[in-house]
């Protein structure tokens, strides 16, 4: 038998991280395929493009928390704001100029 590695002490499974608006928390999906996904609609499309922050919006953000932001019916310029802040907390500052 080859070679064992138990990596499992060197490894974090901290699980999702959240966004808070209005109170309710919602859940970002921070998961390695989920973030390399997004990261290539990044580099790939236009991030601006309405279909493809949507499509951003459906990956990144978990049902339950989609279903949350739904009943606040937020405007166009807060629903991009939210997803904008979900991607900025999984993948780091989107456009490189740090905060």
């Amino acid at each position: 038998m080859g070679k064992v590695v138990d990596i499992t002490d060197k490894l974090s499974f901290d699980g999702n991280p959240t966004l808070v608006v209005k109170g309710k928390k919602l859940e970002v999906n921070a998961d390695a395929p989920t973030v390399l996904k997004v990261m290539n609609f990044m580099q790939k499309e236009n991030v601006n493009d309405m279909g493809v922050v949507s499509n951003m919006y459906e990956l990144i953000l978990t049902e339950k928390s989609r279903t949350e932001i739904n009943k606040m019916k937020p405007s166009v310029n807060d629903w991009m704001t939210i997803v904008r802040e979900a991607m900025t907390l999984v993948v780091g500052d989107l456009d490189g100029q740090g905060e």
